[in-house]
């Protein structure tokens, strides 16, 4: 029996959703698969998800203190501790960022174990510096094969001389049926206005100023007609965002919930009229998945991992220049002033979504695992 052991940093919702149906496609054939977390706990990600409910052999490394509380030799060491006694056959390692994970990296080769590499990163995230790149094209010869969210990820490894076809997509999921327009209509409105929704950490990179401004502006253009627009989520910027929004006299119409769990966000994408992710950096965003699966138009930022796979123009949605207030100004105008038929755009989003699943995930991680085995055994026989 093969023994799969997929290495996360922490587990949020999408984790257990991709995991959960990971384990049901292992069972089918045969397989084991577990789950490692490094820690319970991490500062970024306040989540709170029910372990017990979860269908996957799963342990924690940490669940005493947060990720950032926790020294590397403590970490390093109940790693390669789990490793050594599961002995698993095969390991997915999410990113070589962290040392914790090039531990794994490093079990995995001494114990003639193979590795799929878990990236989302883009050529937009990384530094030029040739130094930096000759180290990635190193740890990454060390890998068998890789899972990566959509194009951009994948033209990242192969410009680093990763095999085009050892480099498999589908790993950019979230569970869509949390998200699923007939499971959520019936929850309470909120806001008795229609609204533009966000949802972040309010820091830098998710640009959030200038998405103010930009709504600003649009009001200003609008007038009477204006949606409202629902910022959640929480963070250091927050003092900052709630200052601006009281100088450009938004506070009737900018409405700030706060962090959020899952469950308190579902009324606001049930009943949102359109999305809108402003980031200036985003190897992704998931949010976004989030928001089609909502059955929602979405206006992202041409910065976003994700656009590429996600955004079909005119169809699912618009993507932007995240510097270009004017353009999202007037993106904001179009989808208010019912220059584009709304249902029909969320309606696309909601199928195109479709792709993007747990589902996909799961196939998609067994393509990885098998070439990679199939890679490794002729390497070593």
């Amino acid at each position: 029996m093969t023994h799969l052991v997929v290495i996360f940093t922490n587990f949020g919702p999408y984790h257990l959703a991709r995991l959960d149906s990971l384990a049901a496609h292992c069972h089918q054939r045969g397989w084991r698969l577990t789950g490692i977390e490094l820690a319970r706990a991490e500062a970024d990600y306040a989540w709170q998800v029910k372990m017990d409910q979860v269908t996957f052999n799963n342990l924690t490394l940490i669940k005493d203190k947060s990720l950032e509380e926790t020294s590397l030799p403590q970490l390093g060491f109940r790693l390669w501790q789990a490793l050594d006694q599961i002995q698993p056959d095969e390991l997915a390692i999410a990113g070589y960022g962290r040392a914790s994970m090039l531990i794994a990296l490093l079990w995995a080769s001494l114990n003639r174990k193979p590795a799929v590499l878990l990236s989302q990163t883009t050529e937009k995230d990384t530094s030029p510096s040739y130094s930096r790149r000759y180290l990635k094209q190193y740890l990454l010869s060390r890998y068998e094969a890789a899972f990566v969210g959509g194009k951009p990820q994948r033209r990242y490894l192969v410009n680093l001389g990763f095999p085009k076809d050892v480099v498999f997509p589908g790993y950019a999921t979230v569970n869509n049926s949390v998200f699923a327009p007939e499971s959520i209509r019936s929850l309470p409105h909120l806001l008795e206005r229609p609204y533009f929704l966000a949802v972040n950490r309010f820091i830098a990179k998710k640009n959030l100023p200038f998405l103010l401004n930009a709504y600003h502006a649009y009001r200003h253009q609008a007038g009477n007609s204006a949606w409202d627009l629902v910022l959640c989520g929480d963070g250091k910027l927050r003092p900052q965002l709630e200052q601006q929004v009281a100088q450009l006299d938004l506070s009737q119409s900018v409405h700030l919930p706060g962090f959020l769990q899952q469950p308190a966000l579902l009324p606001y994408f049930a009943h949102a009229h359109c999305f809108v992710h402003t980031s200036t950096q985003e190897q992704w965003g998931l949010v976004v998945n989030e928001a089609m699966a909502a059955g929602l138009p979405v206006l992202v930022s041409n910065a976003c991992g994700c656009v590429e796979d996600l955004v079909i123009e005119g169809v699912t949605g618009f993507s932007f220049d995240p510097t270009n207030l004017e353009q999202l100004v007037g993106l904001m105008h179009k989808v208010s002033a019912s220059e584009v038929k709304l249902q029909s755009m969320g309606q696309a989003a909601l199928s195109h979504i479709e792709c993007f699943s747990p589902d996909s995930f799961a196939q998609g991680m067994l393509q990885a695992a098998d070439y990679a085995l199939k890679q490794f055994n002729t390497k070593f026989k």
